[in-house]
């Protein structure tokens, strides 16, 4: 009786012995994958400079994942299937420099710089930002500043990446959330390109009659522009600094010296669609990402997600990357995508439960 019972026993044990040792090189060989890494990323980081550009940034944070999921069945697979709408809206945003040319849309150049003149009754907020707050040399908030703009590029993935390690669930929704804002921006930019307060600042009247999208004016210095292009021309300045108008949102940088940082900006800026001005999807994700996690972390953080999205607001104009309308403009198009999205997902998850209750109450009444 004993000898029969101790062998249906023994068996599992002896089937179970190759699985655990299976489990165990896999284990070994997903610590050894992430090792590999980091180290590549951390040397990486430190003979290039830190990974502010978004593309690397993704496969930073995808070659990462997949690194992590070694053994853990079709997860693996999964990291592809997730994450590839990420690498769609960079393609996508990619591509939509020249989809105004193809549809044949002219360039908004004036209206928006009208706006923000008959919202402050006649001034220009970038030119009086840079008139009484720009210095000759980066003062240490515009390191601040630099970095707020430059997590833009940043912060989706990584909060994306957190989200899918963490739950499922919520990196579902974080992902609709930044596809579906992207993606509406990006059919704006299509149908209405509108030019930044720099490209305004550097050309006349005459040099966009007709409102091209990439005219010579562009690409020069505001600093011999007769009255100051589109915005105006700087009244005062203080001591040593430029007298018009500059694209510095990157000049926080060179005080810390990280120059390729600097240089990575500006390969980007030169290289995507320069009139996506309105509405500001810098400034719609911002206020997004910070109501998207506003009930998903402690009350603490809080004070730090709503000077996020006013810092952010602050840096978009006083850099002259954005017209105070184009922001305001993107803080709609978020809140309109957001209340999309709950009136979808309130649609598809059926009535609420006092609705249930009602409606057969209702039935047995009639």
């Amino acid at each position: 009786m004993t000898a029969v019972d101790e062998v249906p026993t023994a068996v599992p044990r002896v089937a179970e012995a190759p699985v655990a040792t299976r489990w165990r090189r896999l284990r070994y060989v997903r610590w050894a994958a992430i090792v590999v890494w980091a180290t590549v990323v951390v040397y990486r980081t430190a003979t290039d400079g830190f990974a502010f550009n978004r593309e690397l940034l993704l496969l930073y944070i995808a070659t990462g994942l997949l690194a992590a999921s070694i053994g853990q069945g079709r997860r693996m697979l999964f990291v592809i299937r997730d994450w590839l709408p990420f690498a769609l809206v960079l393609v996508a945003y990619d591509l939509s420099r020249g989809a105004a040319d193809l549809i044949g849309r002219p360039t908004m150049w004036h209206w928006q710089v009208d706006a923000d003149r008959w919202m402050f009754f006649g001034v220009m907020p970038t030119v009086w930002l840079q008139e009484h707050l720009k210095m000759p040399n980066p003062p240490w908030w515009e390191v601040v500043l630099s970095t707020v703009y430059m997590s833009f590029f940043v912060l989706p993935y990584v909060v994306a990446g957190v989200l899918w390690l963490r739950n499922r669930d919520e990196w579902k929704s974080f992902v609709k959330l930044f596809v579906g804002l992207s993606f509406a921006a990006l059919v704006i930019y299509a149908l209405l390109p509108a030019a930044p307060p720099w490209a305004a600042s550097r050309c006349s009247a005459a040099d966009v009659e007709g409102g091209p999208s990439g005219p010579e004016c562009m690409f020069r210095s505001a600093r011999n522009v007769p009255d100051g292009g589109l915005l105006g021309a700087m009244q005062t300045t203080q001591d040593g600094a430029n007298g018009w108008i500059e694209r510095i949102v990157g000049r926080g940088w060179g005080k810390l010296n990280l120059h390729t940082a600097s240089a990575l900006l500006d390969q980007g800026q030169a290289s995507v669609n320069l009139v996506a001005a309105v509405p500001s999807l810098h400034a719609g994700m911002t206020l997004a990402i910070s109501v998207f996690l506003w009930n998903r972390v402690r009350r603490g953080w809080r004070p730090v997600l709503a000077a996020y999205v006013i810092v952010m607001a602050f840096t978009l104009v006083y850099t002259a990357e954005h017209f105070v309308i184009d922001i305001l403009l993107g803080w709609a198009l978020a809140a309109v995508v957001m209340m999309a999205m709950d009136r979808f997902r309130s649609r598809r998850a059926g009535p609420s439960q006092d609705e249930a209750e009602i409606q057969p109450s209702a039935a047995v009444t009639s």
